[in-house]
């Protein structure tokens, strides 16, 4: 994908009241994101699920300077922007209806492999938790799975680390930018898992840190698997938000 091409893409879902199904719909219909941002106002108003006050906010939309000092600087972090019609976005979620416009990636993973397993769970867990989490991986590692989990304390984090202990691997979905590694406490983890795996995340450095983009990222750790494993949860924990979604994709 060209330099402006990709620019265009990035501001589109940074238009308020368009994101990520609106965003692919809308290339769908004009052949691109740029020609979003090309047609006149009563061009736009004449696409169906498009409002008006919408189309405005794309026609006066004029700050793309950001957007290309986001790309550089990722050029410059090695990191990927991988656009959903791109043959690297992962197969298995682009089957969802809610993907990402986009991702920022991080690292080596292929993210197509053929066995693709999510364990996630409670970031309080047990010993036994933890033990199932190492036996479950351990148990799956002859079979070359690409173990994904959201880099979280407890059980995530355990999931990523007996992947690097068992040479898989693992691919850390983020619900923030890459210029920034939360909790702190798996800075050094999550250096690791770029050599072999990689950190993904949709979100760019334009956006704020906020609690409620974690549940976002659940819908990746879901969606880019063949299943999704949970261990220990709260009734009401964030990890059931990622196995509720699973269920909803079949996985």
């Amino acid at each position: 994908m060209s330099f402006e091409e990709l620019k265009y893409l990035i501001a589109l879902k940074e238009i308020k009241g368009v994101g990520d199904i609106l965003a692919k719909y809308l290339i769908s219909e004009l052949g691109s994101a740029e020609e979003v941002f090309k047609l006149p106002t009563s061009h736009l108003l004449k696409i169906p699920k498009l409002s008006e006050r919408v189309s405005k906010e794309i026609l006066n939309y004029k700050d793309f300077d950001w957007i290309e000092k986001e790309i550089l600087w990722c050029e410059k972090e090695q990191i990927k922007i991988i656009p959903f019609n791109d043959p690297k976005y992962p197969k298995r979620l682009k089957e969802c209806h809610d993907a990402p416009l986009y991702l920022f990636v991080k690292g080596p993973a292929d993210l197509n492999n053929t066995k693709v397993l999510s364990i996630v769970g409670t970031r309080s867990c047990t010993e036994y938790g933890r033990e199932i989490t190492e036996q479950i991986i351990e148990d799956f590692a002859p079979l070359g799975v690409t173990v994904i989990s959201g880099l979280a304390l407890g059980i995530d984090g355990i999931a990523h680390k007996k992947s690097l202990e068992m040479n898989l691997p693992t691919i850390g979905v983020l619900g923030h930018a890459l210029n920034q590694i939360y909790p702190s406490q798996h800075r050094g983890l999550a250096k690791n898992i770029t050599e072999n795996g990689a950190l993904i995340s949709e979100f760019s450095r334009n956006t704020s840190f906020d609690k409620n983009n974690f549940p976002m990222r659940n819908r990746i750790v879901a969606g880019m698997s063949e299943a999704t494993i949970l261990i220990e949860s709260a009734e009401n924990g964030g990890s059931m938000i990622t196995a509720e979604i699973a269920h909803s994709y079949g996985r």
